[in-house]
């Protein structure tokens, strides 16, 4: 059962993402676009890493500030604006805990993801996936390759959907697989 701060929590940052997506539609229709709501959708990426990615209550205590910063994590645009969060988080209240630092690395990640055209990245302790959008521009050859190389290791499920087993029990490990796949993928995107 959550408690009444968890739940103000909750319905905060989802109140949040809410605003986000009404900000890119009145961008959208400022820029003489009609949004759509697979658009509005796609700009974020689903990160689940099964690692904790919060902001503690004892490096943040006041609630309102920890809130101000997961809307300004979630709404930041580009990798630098994310590094100019992280040297701020740092200057005013001291070393990241491991917790915040899976926070901003799962950002990092929505953010790639996001340029990729990527649904969903998954990871667990055996391995997971990284589910595209049907458009996703990565080069299939690139994939072929791959599945053919080390059929034990990636599989594909279904047409956008890319399997991968490898032990990830390691935290860091796991985050080091992921960021490494994702430099692959963008260096085998097809031209544009």
């Amino acid at each position: 059962m959550l408690g009444d701060e968890q739940s103000g929590q909750i319905q905060s940052v989802g109140f949040s993402l809410y605003m986000e997506m009404l900000e890119q539609a009145v961008e959208a229709l400022k820029e003489g676009r009609e949004p759509s709501l697979d658009d509005l959708l796609r700009e974020q990426t689903e990160v689940e890493l099964r690692i904790p990615a919060l902001i503690p209550d004892d490096y943040i205590p006041d609630i309102n500030t920890r809130l101000s910063m997961y809307k300004r994590i979630a709404s930041v645009g580009n990798e630098d604006e994310l590094n100019e969060l992280k040297v701020e988080l740092i200057d005013r209240f001291g070393l990241l805990p491991d917790a915040a630092k899976h926070l901003l690395e799962v950002a990092k990640m929505k953010l790639r993801g996001g340029s990729l055209k990527v649904k969903k990245v998954e990871a667990h302790e055996k391995g997971g996936y990284i589910e595209f959008y049907p458009d996703a521009d990565i080069n299939p050859a690139f994939l072929v390759k791959l599945l053919q190389a080390q059929p034990t290791k990636f599989a594909m499920e279904g047409p956008t959907k890319f399997k991968f087993m490898e032990s990830l029990t390691d935290r860091r490990k796991r985050l080091n697989y992921l960021n490494s796949m994702l430099d692959e993928f963008e260096a085998n995107r097809l031209p544009a």
